[in-house]
């Protein structure tokens, strides 16, 4: 990837939150001698940095987080027989995820990882049964008033929902650090693209296991199977060995704020503005992408209605899931020389060129060819945005940003999926698909922004 000389992989979270790159008596003892030069791909260095239990565990993980919104839609709506009560108690958990996201980004920046996560896994398992029991005390119809155990409920699942994606790529950071003895030019761009890639399936996967297994046993598994994956796997994620090569953000000190605070009286107000606008387009960014993947979705559910049944929407959205999957995966391989903001500009531009194919089809074939096609600069476009998250996180605060980042890409799918929704109610499906076009040109746009403040930030960094 280049990040031109400070976005290096291996100097990405170094310089900018030098308190989340360990030492080398903390490296997990995976990262043995590095291999021959050309010793195997890109992706095979992966299980050599990180060990080879890291990749399978923080897939299946992560898994639970993909199953439970659309988990506790379709239990509630089995229950109650109210898509009004399913579809809030669905966007209870998005608000729940999407405040709590970045709260547990936080307190793993300042305590570890591995006493958050062990705390989310066993809180999180519990807020999940309490969903599945609260789904079936609240009474049938829409009554909304009835609904409130099982709202509350569904928050809590949701803001406690173990934050696994996000942190996993803090951790892909810190060991493809500057002077990691084992790090390449090149690893954390596989590392990024592997975990979009990850991202992408179970995001595919879990919907559809839960469509699976409510349609053929009953509607309560899939959460049950949520909280049996969450209580065994993300402690296993937890307390793998990589977690040590997270170092913890330390307690401030009278001396250090008030350093910091001198820091702060120092810097102009362009800067100030700068630092803030450097953080916070990425996570503009991240929420024009959930609303995205949330209108896309919504639209889909009306043009599929047109022709067969709504529930073939899921099947139409996850080709463009699939194609996005694999191209995160082409990343990795993407010249050097091709820097963060242009890759940003560049695939932030198809998609808003290609989703405009999106007006056109009126049956299931011709829109999964145009969805084939769309979903080749998703992919690479949520890496780049998730690259400079890390560029651009403060000193110790690069689990929060992961975590902000992730959280906009929630905010933006129930914002994305309730405008397509009002719009495919009293204008049909093609106003609803004229969402995900505005999404994509407003991701253009902050790319340009973006790229006018990283380089200001690196001309600032220069003179300093």
């Amino acid at each position: 990837m280049t990040l031109t000389t400070s976005s290096q992989p291996a100097g990405t979270p170094a310089p900018l939150s030098p308190d989340t790159a360990a030492g080398p008596s903390s490296a997990p003892q995976t990262e043995a001698a590095p291999p021959a030069p050309h010793a195997g791909g890109r992706f095979s260095r992966l299980p050599m940095l990180a060990g080879k239990s890291f990749i399978p565990i923080g897939i299946f993980a992560r898994l639970p987080l993909a199953m439970l919104t659309v988990g506790a839609l379709t239990l509630a709506t089995a229950v109650t027989g109210s898509y009004a009560v399913g579809g809030t108690v669905a966007g209870a958990v998005g608000i729940g995820s999407a405040l709590g996201a970045p709260v547990f980004g936080a307190l793993a920046d300042r305590l570890g990882q591995r006493p958050v996560l062990l705390f989310a896994a066993v809180f999180n398992t519990a807020a999940v049964l309490a969903l599945i029991l609260a789904a079936y005390l609240i009474p049938g119809g829409d009554d909304l008033a009835g609904a409130v155990p099982v709202l509350a409920a569904a928050f809590v699942a949701g803001a406690s929902c173990p934050q696994v994606g996000s942190l996993a790529r803090v951790r892909w950071m810190a060991l493809t650090s500057r002077g990691r003895r084992n790090a390449r030019p090149g690893d954390l761009d596989t590392a990024l693209s592997y975990e979009s890639t990850a991202d992408e399936l179970t995001f595919v996967l879990g919907p559809a296991l839960v469509g699976i297994l409510a349609s053929l046993i009953t509607p309560w598994l899939p959460l049950a199977l949520a909280a049996v994956l969450t209580i065994t796997l993300v402690p296993a994620f937890a307390v793998h060995a990589t977690h040590h090569a997270v170092g913890r953000t330390p307690a401030p000190t009278a001396s250090g704020a008030a350093q910091k605070k001198r820091l702060r009286a120092s810097l102009s107000v362009g800067q100030r503005a700068g630092a803030a606008a450097a953080v916070g387009l990425p996570v503009l960014a991240m929420v024009c992408m959930g609303t995205f993947f949330g209108s896309t979705q919504t639209a889909l559910s009306s043009f599929s209605a047109t022709f067969a049944t709504s529930e073939l929407a899921g099947l139409l959205y996850a080709v463009m899931g699939l194609s996005s999957a694999a191209a995160a995966l082409s990343v990795a391989y993407w010249p050097q020389r091709f820097s963060v903001h242009a890759r940003w500009m560049v695939s932030a531009g198809l998609m808003a060129a290609l989703a405009l194919l999106l007006l056109l089809p009126s049956t299931a074939l011709p829109m999964i060819l145009v969805l084939l096609v769309l979903g080749l600069p998703v992919g690479p476009l949520m890496v780049t945005v998730f690259a400079i998250g890390g560029l651009v996180a403060p000193a110790g605060k690069l689990g929060t940003v992961m975590t902000a980042l992730a959280s906009g890409i929630v905010a933006g799918t129930a914002t994305g999926s309730t405008i397509a929704g009002q719009l495919a109610q009293h204008h049909g499906y093609s106003a609803a698909f004229l969402v995900p076009v505005c999404a994509a040109a407003a991701l253009f746009l902050l790319g340009a922004a973006a790229a006018v403040v990283l380089r200001r930030r690196k001309k600032t960094a220069a003179a300093v």
